[in-house]
């Protein structure tokens, strides 16, 4: 449980410094300085806060454990991206996790 909250924490750090870069180059545009490159970067990043709050407003619901994982998976199925990229590899990180988490309660049963 421990190292899931310290790996949500690592992915919300992460969309936070992206989403800086992306209204600094937005502040950027508006002086005329951003590149074709950046403006492409920021507009990703734009994507995925609105990914982030889409997420947010369906985990306020009742049964979001049930709701999140199917969305999620229908999105995949049909192409859509519904997860912010801070969060992409935190699937991973807990799968590697749980091994230790079932060998810690095997210990504790014992």
């Amino acid at each position: 449980m421990r190292k899931t909250m310290l790996v949500l924490k690592r992915g919300l750090a992460q969309e936070r410094e992206e989403t800086k870069a992306m209204l600094i180059t937005y502040q950027r545009y508006t002086k005329g300085l951003a590149s074709e490159a950046e403006m492409r970067e920021a507009n990703e990043q734009f994507k995925d806060v609105i990914r982030g709050l889409g997420l947010s407003v369906v985990a306020i619901l009742p049964f979001s454990p049930i709701t999140i994982p199917a969305i999620v998976k229908l999105g995949e199925k049909i192409g859509v991206e519904v997860i912010p990229s801070g969060f992409k590899n935190m699937e991973e990180a807990i799968e590697a996790d749980k091994p230790d988490l079932e060998n810690k309660q095997t210990r504790i049963s014992q």
